[in-house]
C-alpha cells in the first residue's frame, strides 16, 4: 500500500492523480475529511481507505508490514499563524512519529519541507545539508519544517530511504480552497474574472519596485513527478529543492495570467497586510544542481507554458 498525508489537499490531491495515472489505486489517503470543500479534490480518485489524520498513527504501527512507500504532504501550511503548539503538533511531532515507524520498518519517506524555511534567503537558497541548520525562518510555518529537517538529520535511525523536498512556490490544480494561503496565479485567475483586473502588493523593501519581488514559481505536475522519481529510482537520501530554478516576478506572473485569458493587462498596486510585511520573502529561487544530480532530468514547466 501507499500512504499520502494531506490527501484532501492542493499538493496530496495532485499526487493521488499522479499514482492513479500510473495505475495505482491500492492507496491509504490520510487528512481531516471534515472540510466538504475539499471533497471535489479527492471523491472521484481511485485509493483503498480514508483515514483520519488523528487516527492514523495507530493505525500506520498496526499496518506497517503492508506499507510500500509514505508521502508526507499533511501540514498546517499558513504562514501567518501564531499559535506555535498548532504547527507543533501538526507539522513537527506528527511528522516525527511518521519517519520513526517508517525507519523501523524500512519504509521509503519522502516529506515536503518548504522553501519558507530559507526565510529572508540571507544564506542563499542551497540545499547543502552543511548548511540547513542555520537557515532563519520568518514565520511558525516555515520554522515547525525547519526543525524537522534538522531533526531527521541527527536521528541514527532512518528510513530505507528518505528524501525532504523544498518546494519552493507551487500553482496548479486543487488549491480553490487555500483561500489567502492559495497561490497569486489563482488569486490573479480569480481577479480578472471577477474585476477585469489584478492587485499586486507594494513594496516594502529598497530595491525592489512595486510589482517586482521576485518568487521561484513550480507547477504542481512538477512536483509530483519528482515525487513519483524519487520513490521509484531512490537516488541519495537528502534534502532536495523542488523549483524551476528561474525567478520570475509578480508582474510577469499577472501579466502571463492576463496574456494567457486573451486579455490586455490590468494590474494595479495595493498595500501588503501590515501582518505579513515584516515576514515577506521578496526573492526566492531554488538552487536545482542536487536534483538534477540525482538523475531527475525532465524540464520544468514555465508560466508562459502554463
Amino acid at each position: 500500500m501507499k500512504i499520502i498525508t494531506g490527501a484532501a489537499g492542493f499538493i496530496g490531491s495532485c499526487m493521488l492523480s499522479k499514482l492513479n495515472n500510473e495505475s495505482i489505486e491500492d492507496i491509504i489517503i490520510v487528512d481531516d475529511f471534515s472540510h466538504q470543500e475539499r471533497k471535489a479534490n479527492y471523491e472521484t480518485k481511485k485509493y483503498l481507505k480514508e483515514i483520519d489524520r488523528e487516527d492514523f498513527v495507530d493505525w500506520f504501527k498496526d499496518n506497517a508490514k503492508d506499507v510500500d512507500v509514505v508521502f508526507h504532504l499533511g501540514a498546517r501550511s499558513s504562514t501567518t499563524g501564531k499559535d506555535w503548539e498548532t504547527y507543533l503538533k501538526l507539522n513537527l511531532n506528527y511528522s516525527k512519529s511518521l519517519w520513526n515507524i517508517c525507519a523501523e520498518n524500512s519504509i521509503p519517506f519522502i516529506y515536503a519541507s518548504s522553501a519558507a524555511t530559507y526565510g529572508a534567503g540571507e544564506m542563499g537558497y542551497d540545499d547543502d545539508l552543511s548548511k540547513i541548520k542555520d537557515l532563519k525562518p520568518l514565520n511558525l510555518y516555515g520554522k515547525s519544517k525547519q526543525d524537522f529537517d534538522v531533526w531527521q538529520m541527527q536521528q541514527d535511525k532512518k528510513p530505507s530511504f528518505w528524501a525532504g523536498l523544498k518546494f519552493f512556490n507551487v500553482y496548479g490544480p486543487n488549491e480553490y480552497h487555500k483561500g489567502r494561503m492559495a497561490s497569486v496565479i489563482l488569486h490573479s485567475f480569480e481577479q480578472i474574472n471577477e474585476k477585469g483586473k489584478v492587485g499586486l502588493f507594494k513594496s516594502y523593501k529598497e530595491g525592489f519596485k512595486d510589482g517586482e519581488q521576485l518568487r521561484d514559481f513550480v507547477y504542481v505536475k512538477d512536483l509530483v513527478d519528482v515525487m513519483y522519481f524519487l520513490w521509484r529510482e531512490q537516488p541519495q537520501s537528502d534534502i532536495y529543492n523542488v523549483g524551476t530554478g528561474n525567478a520570475r516576478s509578480f508582474y510577469d506572473l499577472a501579466k502571463n495570467t492576463f496574456i494567457s485569458m486573451g486579455l490586455q493587462p490590468n494590474i494595479e498596486f495595493i498595500p501588503m497586510p501590515e501582518d505579513i510585511r515584516d515576514k515577506y520573502q521578496y526573492f526566492t529561487q531554488a538552487k536545482m544542481e542536487k536534483l538534477r544530480k540525482a538523475g531527475y532530468t525532465k524540464p520544468f514547466y514555465s508560466l508562459k507554458k502554463e
